[in-house]
């Protein structure tokens, strides 16, 4: 199947997830994850309609972006070094994976300095507990999202998670509710300044189910891109 059709058949099975827990379709956001992907079909698959790309690495997500005409946002979706923040402001919109202060202190200085800006990011939280995985802690989180509340040029929009790789897709559920779970205990501490709007959870797998449980942004790649 082409890109347009790969892109058609996950905007069905979004909006019959949506409709299975009474969510409306405009809650979901589809992020097209187009690492080792050419830019050539990012280009085809905007042509398309979608709008939002998440990359893993910031060189490739630069020279992506570099080369693409046509207006996309740009979420950075992998583990980031501080070092390489300074290469982001201005390219792109949304940060999924912030997991320590340092990082957000970094992004702080760089939109402020670059942009005079506000940019948008979400706490990358670790709820399997897996050593392979990036993310702060469950019993963490609220204490970094306090600490990194009053930095002027960031804005905490939600969480992040990525759970276990299972063959069977409800296994994941409980990791994709803990997170709307630890979501909603954050935001009812009531923090200025803290929106826990956004829950970026779910991929190619299991992203039907990360709906069920909440999600706002689902990170897809190979069922839209092919393998890699």
């Amino acid at each position: 199947m082409s890109i347009a059709g790969n892109l058609a058949a996950i905007q069905t099975r979004i909006q019959r997830a949506c409709a299975d827990s009474g969510r409306a379709p405009s809650s979901v956001r589809l992020v097209a994850v187009s690492k080792l992907h050419p830019a050539a079909l990012v280009a085809e698959a905007a042509a398309t309609g979608q709008t939002i790309f998440g990359e893993n690495y910031v060189q490739e997500l630069v020279d992506k972006a570099a080369q693409l005409t046509c207006p996309v946002a740009w979420h950075m979706i992998g583990h980031l070094q501080s070092n390489k923040v300074k290469y982001l402001p201005g390219i792109v919109s949304m940060i999924h994976t912030v997991d320590r202060l340092s990082l957000a202190q970094e992004i702080d200085r760089q939109w402020r300095d670059k942009l005079s800006a506000v940019c948008d990011i979400l706490v990358q939280v670790n709820v399997s507990g897996e050593v392979t995985k990036s993310g702060t802690t469950r019993a963490e989180a609220l204490d970094l999202v306090r600490a990194i509340a009053p930095l002027p040029n960031v804005r905490i929009r939600g969480l992040m998670t990525m759970p276990p790789f299972f063959d069977d897709p409800e296994l994941a559920r409980p990791y994709f509710r803990e997170l709307r779970q630890l979501a909603d205990q954050i935001s009812n501490e009531q923090i200025p300044g803290i929106e826990m709007t956004e829950l970026s959870m779910g991929m190619s797998g299991d992203f039907e189910v990360a709906i069920e449980e909440g999600a706002t942004l689902v990170r897809v790649g190979t069922a839209i891109f092919g393998e890699r």
